[in-house]
């Protein structure tokens, strides 16, 4: 109350200020953590996962004591003992085409703290229909960026940037790349303190100019980079009014499949006779140690992957690097001549 940009004001407007987080995860803890610490009113969570141990060197709300339970009543159990003056509301849903509605409209503000693009154009068409800014952030390996869409459902919205997805293969979550706990607490910290500044009006329809916040933690260019961002595209599809193909009854519907317009990975592109299981692996092994011929086993993970786990007789070529191998003498060079290879050699590979 005694800083100047808000004041007694401006704490008064954050108590009476409805605040719906997406995602009790690495964003979404720390933004809820600074924003219940903050005085909101009333706090929604929306999230259907459950604890996982391996959560937790980012996702701080949590703890060993919670694992198992799900994220947003473990998220609930400890901003209670934060600040008990808050109203805390817990969704343990996915958010989906027939629930958005139902549960957005409730509320003031919106922080998309979920990791997938199906997801972000979810919430992203489902907020400029019912008018809510979005505080928008993401985060993976060592980078993450923060943005502010549909404010007060005049500025850009995420189709505005995006309006086709990327392609499927080129998305990757936490899980899978990777991340460091601090930096994407960085990145939930700044999306709260984003979330305040909305809320207290000191961003106007005068002074907010769009923009793409980068944090680099390890780049050579260490550090925090903002970009002016164009305005409202006047050919997206959802915040066009004039123009607009989307709206509430398609989405409700069904008829708008997020999962089909962003696409998903086939991963079964292969049949049956080009597979084995670990079990047969096992037993081919076994019987060419007998003969003295070992069976060349290719791990195409990531080398920091394969440094974790992997089997003892297997040698580590990374995917991006094996779809460049054209020759046999490529194959040796990338392992140092290996005497398994030659023209008779069995390889089998594994991801």
């Amino acid at each position: 109350m005694t800083v100047p940009e808000l004041g007694i004001s401006g704490q008064l407007k954050l108590k009476a200020s409805k605040v719906l987080v997406i995602g009790a995860g690495g964003l979404g803890c720390p933004s809820l953590m600074y924003l219940v610490g903050c005085g909101i009113g009333t706090i929604g969570i929306v999230d259907h996962d459950i604890v996982d141990i391996s959560n937790l060197h980012r996702q701080v709300l949590h703890s060993t004591e919670t694992v198992g339970m799900l994220k947003c009543d473990s998220a609930k159990k400890a901003l209670n003992k934060l600040n008990p003056n808050v109203e805390i509301v817990t969704h343990p849903v996915a958010i989906a085409n027939d629930n958005i509605f139902k549960i957005m409209e409730n509320y003031d503000l919106v922080l998309d703290c979920t990791d997938t693009p199906a997801t972000r154009y979810l919430i992203n068409d489902a907020a400029v229909l019912l008018g809510k800014t979005i505080v928008s952030g993401s985060g993976l390996k060592t980078e993450c960026q923060l943005s502010i869409l549909n404010f007060e459902n005049q500025g850009p919205c995420y189709r505005c940037f995006y309006p086709t997805p990327p392609p499927p293969n080129s998305v990757t979550s936490c899980s899978d790349g990777g991340v460091i706990g601090s930096v994407i607490g960085l990145m939930g910290v700044m999306m709260a303190t984003e979330a305040i500044k909305v809320l207290t009006n000191f961003y106007t329809s005068d002074n907010f100019k769009p923009f793409l916040s980068l944090y680099s933690a390890y780049g050579p260019q260490q550090g925090l980079r903002t970009f002016k961002m164009r305005g409202r595209s006047p050919k997206c599809c959802i915040c066009n009014r004039e123009t607009r193909s989307i709206n509430k009854e398609l989405i409700e519907s069904g008829a708008l499949n997020y999962s089909v317009f962003c696409g998903k990975v086939n991963y079964n592109i292969l049949s049956q006779e080009e597979r084995i299981d670990v079990m047969q692996l096992n037993d081919l092994i076994s019987k060419n140690n007998e003969n003295l011929e070992t069976p060349l086993i290719i791990d195409v993970r990531t080398k920091e992957q394969f440094d974790i786990i992997s089997l003892s007789n297997s040698i580590n070529i990374p995917l991006p690097k094996l779809t460049k191998i054209k020759t046999l003498e490529e194959l040796k060079g990338a392992y140092k001549s290996d005497s398994r290879v030659n023209d008779k050699t069995n390889y089998y590979v594994i991801c």
